[in-house]
């Protein structure tokens, strides 16, 4: 278990600090929605969560199969809805520099499928998933 504790600073922004090691995140309201847009928002940080946990996902399995994964990005567009104002769509494009068979496509393909935080989401919001490989 751990723990985020938030903190509100005033003006629309806070500060999270992770539990066990103290690292922190600031976030801020959108401009679009009365902020500055100084920090990314809680929900840039939805999409920031859902990005990062694939690439860790399939790090993971990367690792345990002998692959190297360095120089992969996941790119996350985050598309609002206005009214109710929430997260409408995170599509993702996952690019893999490097040559992979196609069992190994698949298993990491698998991976990011199986990401917690993807696994998270309402089902109200479309995230789906495209693979780029560079050198395949």
């Amino acid at each position: 278990m751990t723990t985020i504790t938030a903190h509100y600073d005033g003006d629309l922004s806070t500060t999270a600090t992770h539990g066990p090691s103290g690292a922190t995140i600031h976030t801020d309201a959108p401009k679009d929605n009365e902020g500055q847009g100084r920090f990314f928002s809680p929900t840039d940080l939805v999409a920031s969560a859902l990005g990062s946990c694939m690439l860790t996902i399939m790090g993971i399995v990367a690792r345990r199969h002998g692959l190297d994964l360095r120089g992969a990005t996941a790119k996350v567009t985050k598309e609002m809805n206005q009214n109710p104002r929430r997260i409408g769509k995170l599509p993702v494009l996952i690019t893999l520099p490097g040559t992979f068979t196609a069992e190994q496509k698949q298993l990491l393909e698998t991976a990011a499928h199986g990401c917690p935080v993807h696994k998270s989401l309402h089902p109200d919001i479309a995230s789906p998933i495209r693979f780029e490989w560079l050198n395949s």
